[in-house]
């Protein structure tokens, strides 16, 4: 029988923590998004190596990004149920491991896009990275106008893979930033109203209208997924996408905002659960069907 010595159990210890603080889920949702911007941008046969290296790159600068926040919010992440036993707060990885990994991952990922793509899109992606880890993440504790500003580096994937694709950023490419952008607020907020009591914690003040859990708060999440039904559309108006995808999308749309019908009416966290989860499905439902309708 082969026996685990302790360092080999230290060590797959610490590879799994250098795992966890990646957030590899979340990374792979921004990479996904920025594969969906370059494949709809993308005219004629498509490179599929081109886009190998921009969906890894944009993966490792997202990690960057990421692990600079939770760096950041080391303290005030000791004080929440749901972060608390992240590898930071729990000693697993050191702060100095922590900036040791992101200064690695951050040059790789940055160095990939230079390599592979264009000047504006490694542009752009350094603006993502400073405004989601430094200005985002200390805004939290200020007010909802975190939410607004958090709002641009979440909306700017899609708008980096159209650049990286065309090396111009047309009407096009905001039409789908736009999507992305005003996608943001009802699901930050139903995260925000979700995990309220933690944030309070920790001093976060996401929520719109006075930061309550009421009806003001649940109107404003009604609001901007109401608007994501006519921009869902611009795509097939300007002949971007055909008129499949946006009777998908309208779809996606109409059953999206029906959700927030059920927190206005009730004002509970079930209701919220479920335009947090609702959100996870909708965004890449939305650019699944304009990739198959442009494909």
């Amino acid at each position: 029988m082969q026996i685990v010595g302790a360092t080999d159990i230290s060590l797959l210890s610490k590879v799994k923590s250098y795992y966890e603080l990646l957030k590899f889920r979340l990374s792979f949702l921004v990479a996904f998004s920025c594969g969906f911007g370059y494949l709809l941008g993308n005219q004629g046969t498509i490179d599929w190596i081109h886009f190998f290296w921009l969906v890894l790159g944009g993966f490792l600068i997202s990690g960057t990004s990421i692990i600079i926040n939770q760096i950041t919010e080391k303290e005030y992440d000791k004080l929440m149920g749901r972060t608390k036993n992240r590898p930071l707060p729990t000693g697993r990885l050191s702060v100095i491991e922590a900036k040791q990994y992101a200064v690695v991952i951050g040059l790789i990922g940055f160095g990939i896009l230079y390599w592979q793509t264009n000047t504006l899109t490694v542009l752009l992606s350094i603006v993502s990275m400073i405004l989601y880890s430094f200005v985002y993440t200390p805004l939290k504790r200020v007010g909802p106008i975190a939410v607004f500003v958090g709002a641009i580096p979440g909306a700017l994937p899609p708008l980096l893979g159209w650049v990286a694709a065309t090396g111009s950023i047309s009407h096009e490419a905001l039409i789908i930033f736009g999507i992305q952008f005003i996608w943001q607020f009802p699901h930050f907020w139903a995260i925000a109203w979700v995990a309220d009591e933690d944030y309070k914690k920790a001093g976060f003040k996401l929520l719109p209208a006075g930061g309550k859990q009421d009806l003001n708060t649940a109107i404003n999440i009604m609001i901007y997924t109401l608007f994501l039904l006519p921009l869902g559309l611009l795509p097939s108006y300007f002949g971007l996408v055909g008129i499949t995808s946006g009777v998908i999308v309208t779809i996606c749309g109409v059953l999206f905002l029906a959700q927030t019908f059920s927190l206005m009416k009730d004002n509970s966290r079930k209701s919220a659960l479920k335009i947090m989860f609702g959100s996870f499905i909708y965004l890449p439902i939305v650019q699944i069907a304009y990739l198959l309708d442009k494909l």
